[in-house]
């Protein structure tokens, strides 16, 4: 048995580490979270309300086998090592392992980046457990579960909305209040004129020097009526300026521009990122690609600014080397993790694309360039600004020309500016135009939010952090409170409604003013400069009575009535939910049980291969499709995959469609699925 045990939360990233560090330590991983809070005591809190916000907490339910074997191998071992994530949830994690597992030396080691030499370090100067941000993750899960509870609770009884939540109740608040924006919004007429040269367009923007507006077809024809077809060139102006590179990323970042340059969601960002941190298998190791993946912070470590530098010199030459960026110093940033960056500047895209799936590859090749170019030097371009006067009427066009490519040399297929390069003119010199015509345009409301926008908004107010982002965005999809077109959310008639009823009760509480300064309030708890049952006491004195006030006050939302009479007592039908989903049943429940039985459509897709019964599509309790016999429980046949009714040529096996291929499940067979 190994001498030294370690405890990490990834079953991949167990994998890893332990190859790195030999027969005298076994690396075991906790899976995540072991323990939360209990659903006793008053309201299914688990939290005594009564008593300083004292938690229960339990072990969960698919744990209690981890846990058990966790527990023998720490009281075989000499030593621990709890290696958890190097977050505040990490931190909380490994608090729980030490008080469940019953562990009374301990060490608490931070893996920033999963390579043998960082690991071993890592091993070799071990710290010991925050008690201030295990407090800070306790304080924010105190809350959680306070609001989430009874504010849901709440809403399912008045309402038939599904949830609320701290920081998902005002994420959706922000995307209803732009709908109304955009319902609100009057649009204004308003129109350009344009002059079309041979390599070049200007567009009318000044008469007589002063700013000028078309808000009609009359005024555009008018001004078209007094203007001719020759210019003349009134100034040039030159600007030579410097482009600055991109930051590296933080988690944010990276989901944003994940986002929009590569199309990716934030949450399969996120779930890439982890996999290169918790290590690939190149040709002859097993590494971590990139550093921590959730930061907010811009910082990179003297270490890596040393080598990529270095490398920048040495690929790009001298002139191309640049500068680390500095972060602005604001409220909102913690500084515990550098920014996301590779972990090691000679392991270029290309070297390992080889060992990556394409998605993986692009994230990574994506990193890598941000990191590297963000050490680069400025790229430089000289813009021009060319005035041409017809007739007292200013009309202006631009363009620029890059002088030294700088950070361009590998970043320049992530930015969105192309240069535009304009003939060589001088002042005062007379020029005709092919063309001039007039363009009508309206104003346009402010625009949805993308994902991207979204997760850029909630950080800039300081709602949630930025590894809660992609949870909150797909709890409000799961919720049903959003829908998405074209890439942007818009609220349904459920998420609109839960936002009103919240903000009939709760204006003061469910707001981006308040959950902002909950936000600082939590930081300081992890700085130790706050005391928790401060602020659960000073957010509970406040929400408490309005809750009974709602639970009181707050309408009931009527059932819609189907139309149809309940055959037993009369009554209207009416459509409620349950927890399988939308049902029809009377109205007069509870005095009459009345529930209408659905007639089910049921799909036969092919002679049963077992007997002479059908194969029919069926739904789980839980709404996912599978396949089954219609003589079951005789006959036992299910299948996840559709079948269908032909054979494989090799084994003899009935094929499945998966994935628009049909395939046979036992052997490698298979073809295109046909159309």
């Amino acid at each position: 048995m190994a001498k030294n045990l370690v405890i990490v939360e990834s079953p991949s990233k167990s994998k890893t580490i332990e190859k790195y560090l030999g027969s005298n330590y076994k690396v075991m991983s906790s899976k995540g979270h072991i323990r939360d809070l209990s659903t006793t005591g008053k309201y299914g809190l688990g939290v005594d309300l009564e008593n300083n916000f004292a938690p229960s907490y339990v072990p969960l339910k698919d744990k209690k086998k981890i846990i058990s074997e966790l527990s023998k191998e720490a009281k075989n071992s000499d030593m621990v090592y709890l290696a958890t994530d190097p977050d505040r949830e990490g931190e909380a994690i490994s608090w729980h392992l030490k008080d469940a597992l019953g562990i009374k030396d301990y060490k608490r080691v931070l893996f920033h980046e999963i390579t043998k030499d960082k690991v071993i370090d890592a091993i070799n100067h071990p710290t010991v457990i925050d008690d201030n941000l295990v407090r800070s993750q306790e304080t924010r899960r105190i809350l959680d579960r306070i609001i989430g509870f009874r504010l849901s609770k709440l809403l399912q009884s008045k309402t038939g909305a599904k949830s609320a939540g701290r920081v998902q109740s005002v994420a959706l608040k922000l995307i209803v209040d732009r709908e109304r924006e955009i319902a609100a919004f009057q649009k204004e007429e308003y129109w350009t004129i344009n002059a079309k040269f041979n390599e070049f367009d200007a567009l009318l923007f000044q008469h007589h020097h002063e700013d000028i507006e078309i808000k009609t077809k009359e005024e555009a024809d008018s001004i078209l009526a007094e203007l001719t077809d020759e210019f003349t060139i009134e100034k040039i102006e030159e600007k030579k300026k410097n482009k600055k590179s991109k930051a590296p990323f933080t988690t944010s970042t990276l989901q944003q521009e994940a986002s929009t340059k590569l199309g990716f969601t934030a949450k399969k960002t996120m779930s890439i990122a982890q996999k290169l941190y918790e290590g690939i298998d190149l040709e002859n190791e097993t590494v971590g690609l990139i550093t921590y993946m959730r930061t907010d912070s811009i910082r990179l470590s003297d270490e890596y600014i040393g080598s990529a530098l270095s490398h920048i010199e040495k690929t790009y030459g001298k002139d191309f080397m640049g500068y680390a960026k500095q972060a602005k110093k604001t409220e909102n940033v913690q500084d515990a993790h550098e920014a996301i960056r590779p972990t090691s500047v000679f392991r270029t895209p290309e070297s390992v694309k080889k060992f990556l799936e394409k998605d993986e590859y692009e994230l990574y090749r994506f990193i890598y360039i941000r990191a590297l170019a963000s050490l680069m030097a400025d790229a430089k371009v000289l813009q021009t600004t060319i005035v041409l006067d017809n007739t007292d009427y200013q009309f202006k066009t631009s363009g620029q020309v890059l002088t030294f490519a700088g950070y361009y040399q590998i970043y320049q297929e992530y930015e969105d500016s192309e240069d535009k390069i304009l003939p060589v003119m001088m002042e005062q010199q007379i020029i005709k135009s092919n063309e001039i015509n007039s363009e009508q345009h309206f104003t346009k409301p402010p625009a949805r939010y993308s994902e991207a926008k979204l997760i850029g908004e909630m950080e800039k107010l300081g709602i949630g952090r930025p590894s809660t982002y992609a949870k909150t965005i797909d709890t409000l999809k799961e919720r049903a409170y959003v829908n998405t077109e074209e890439k942007r959310f818009v609220p349904t008639e459920m998420g609109i409604e839960t936002t009103d009823k919240l903000q009939e009760f709760f204006q003061d509480l469910i707001n981006v003013k308040y959950t902002a300064e909950m936000e600082t309030d939590l930081d300081k708890i992890a700085e130790g400069n706050l005391d928790m049952i401060k602020v659960l006491s000073s957010f509970y004195d406040l929400f408490a009575p309005r809750v009974d006030n709602a639970f009181e006050q707050m309408e009931k939302k009527a059932p819609v009535e189907t139309g149809e009479v309940c055959p037993e007592c009369g009554s209207a039908l009416v459509l409620r939910k349950g927890r399988y989903g939308e049902f029809t049943a009377c109205s007069n429940y509870p005095t009459c049980k009345y529930v209408k039985k659905e007639v089910k459509v049921v799909t036969e897709i092919m002679d049963c291969p077992l007997c002479d019964g059908k194969i029919v599509e069926r739904k789980t309790k839980k709404g996912k499709i599978f396949y089954g016999c219609n003589h079951y429980p005789t006959c036992k046949f299910a299948s996840w995959d559709k079948p269908v009714s032909e054979k494989c040529p090799k084994c003899g096996s009935y094929m499945v469609e998966k994935n628009n291929q049909v395939k046979c499940p036992n052997c490698t067979q298979q073809e295109e699925a046909k159309e």
